[in-house]
């Protein structure tokens, strides 16, 4: 017989957890956790695990075990290992991996087994990488149990992997974000990794040295030596002072000191801590970490009628020395942060550098259903030919060009390409026999900064079927437009995060965005440009009386 022993809602979930679990009447007073990490207050319900009940049968040790591990999260699972065999207790790795249910099913389908099945809404493994799979995605788990000398039934073998709840993740991971390098040096690039909420710090530092994940890893350089290992093996922390010693001492004292240091104080910052003391074996490590700037803050600028505006004072003017696109249909203005590079799409199948000062209107690539034009840091305009030949194209005003390969790209034809504002990764909406799907892959450039392939995808918005319209929000979440039932919707989609839903637009045709939901905008197929303020959305003055606005970008 079927139970279903959680429940299909959070808060009803929330419930069952606390049915099944008790809060102590007696025993010695303990200190409880008064603060919430160090990246910030949250409201959080401390729900106490119970070990297994006598004479329990099998589904019910099953459902009590999950019930524990995920009261447990943050601890060391004293009471769900008491749901285990001698044997399996010890063996039992629930730092293999998370996965994220919001629903599971308890059926017995032997004397002596019991399966789980899980809606998932997300997967962590065990180094933090974050994984939103789809919406129907679901996993089934098995079990396999023993009766003790007592007569008592006991988990034999459990998969080694943490289920929770969509909420207790919410309460009990922390995300890190570990910051790299991009390969001239001269920005910090981030990786988002995700782990449980007992020393962040330790966990975030152990993986910034051990590097980038597979996909990142030939798009970025760190300043981290090889081998580098915390020795003792934790960040020592001192409210928020945080202290560590790194090993081989003369490795780390042979690296360059002022990019280490920033990048592990880049990474410990975002998790509360204002002092980082590092020794290279027991010597301090002499220097200060290298101040390395950020990407140029960006100007909204609108395309009306082939022309560039801007708004001043209320209203939509020219921009100075930049003629209008000429063409049947242009749309999708892209430009480079200083405004070096300007390019749009003429007409669907037309890529032209904007007429800039003297210089004339050129066409820099033709081809079918051209996806709207990137421009980065490198003075790269990347865009794509709608006829699946699994590549991208990249382009120069000078009219050089590269084809950009990528083996998961092969048959599908991609319909939105943008690069991070850093120029070391690419997110790409692509369709294929399954549908529209967006990736994310790290760009490997040769030394003058040439794209020449893309490393292994990893996938964002997995719950979503993303449109034409993509940007990047900041430098670790893309907004994008995703089919709905009532059309359209912006989302915001961490590259290593759960999916947000922004509030419904009607009509909403295109969405842009410099750093952060404070500059996300949106344009309707009337015309109109709203601005994110305040959880909703506003017209923006002056624009309103533009008629036919083909497009609203940022430099990027």
């Amino acid at each position: 017989m079927r139970r279903v022993r959680a429940a299909t809602c959070l808060a009803a979930l929330l419930t069952a957890l606390t049915a099944c679990v008790a809060i102590p009447t007696d025993g010695p007073v303990t200190e409880g956790r008064a603060d919430a990490g160090l990246d910030g207050d949250q409201d959080v319900v401390v729900v106490l695990a119970q070990g297994p009940e006598p004479g329990a049968d099998p589904e019910r040790i099953v459902e009590g075990f999950l019930l524990a591990s995920d009261a447990e999260v943050t601890g060391e699972f004293e009471k769900t290992r008491q749901f285990l065999a001698a044997d399996a207790s010890t063996e039992w790795d629930p730092g293999a991996g998370t996965v994220v249910t919001s629903r599971f099913e308890v059926e017995q389908t032997g004397d002596a087994q019991v399966t789980v099945e899980l809606t998932v809404s997300a997967k962590v493994d065990a180094d933090g990488r974050y994984l939103e799979t789809p919406s129907d995605a679901v996993e089934t788990l098995r079990y396999e149990l023993v009766q003790n000398a007592r007569g008592e039934w006991r988990i034999a073998y459990a998969p080694d992997v943490l289920v929770v709840t969509a909420r207790r993740f919410v309460q009990q991971f922390r995300p890190a974000y570990l910051y790299f390098l991009t390969p001239d040096e001269k920005l910090l690039v981030p990786e988002v990794r995700w782990f449980r909420d007992r020393n962040v710090p330790t966990a975030a530092v152990r993986a910034l040295l051990a590097g980038p994940s597979p996909w990142l890893q030939d798009a970025v350089v760190t300043a981290v030596p090889p081998g580098t290992e915390l020795k003792p093996a934790a960040v020592a922390l001192e409210g928020k002072v945080a202290e560590m010693t790194l090993e081989p001492a003369a490795a780390v004292q042979d690296a360059d000191r002022g990019l280490l240091l920033a990048q592990l104080r880049a990474t410990l910052e975002r998790l509360g801590v204002d002092k980082l003391v590092v020794r290279a074996g027991g010597a301090p490590l002499g220097g200060a970490a290298t101040a390395l700037a950020a990407p140029d803050p960006g100007e909204l600028e609108l395309l009306v009628d082939g022309q560039a505006l801007r708004l001043v004072g209320g209203s939509a003017v020219p921009v100075d020395g930049v003629g209008a696109v000429v063409g049947s249909r242009p749309h999708s203005a892209a430009r480079t942060a200083d405004g070096g590079v300007r390019v749009a799409l003429a007409d669907a199948s037309t890529l032209v550098a904007v007429p800039v000062g003297d210089a004339e209107q050129r066409t820099l690539l033709t081809g079918p259903a051209l996806a709207a034009p990137s421009a980065d840091r490198y003075a790269w305009v990347w865009t794509a030919r709608g006829d699946a030949a699994g590549r991208l194209d990249a382009v120069r005003l000078d009219g050089t060009a590269v084809e950009v390969t990528a083996d998961w790209l092969v048959g599908r034809t991609v319909e939105a390409v943008r690069v991070s504002r850093d120029g070391t990764r690419v997110a790409v909406v692509s369709r294929g026999a399954e549908g529209a799907t967006l990736e994310v892959a790290g760009v490997t450039r040769d030394e003058r900064g040439v794209p020449l392939t893309l490393g292994a995808a990893v996938r964002a918005g997995a719950s979503l079927t993303p449109t034409r319209s993509l940007v990047w929000v900041d430098d670790v979440t893309l907004g994008v437009l995703a089919d709905g039932d009532a059309g359209p919707t912006p989302y915001l989609v961490p590259v290593a995060g759960s999916s947000t839903p922004l509030p419904a637009v009607a009509d909403v045709v295109d969405i842009a965005a410099d750093r952060g939901t404070r500059s996300l905008y949106v344009v309707t197929a009337d015309g109109d440009v709203l601005r994110h303020e305040g959880g909703t959305w506003v017209a923006v003055p002056g624009v309103t009386d533009v008629l036919e606005v083909a497009g609203a970008a940022f430099p990027g």
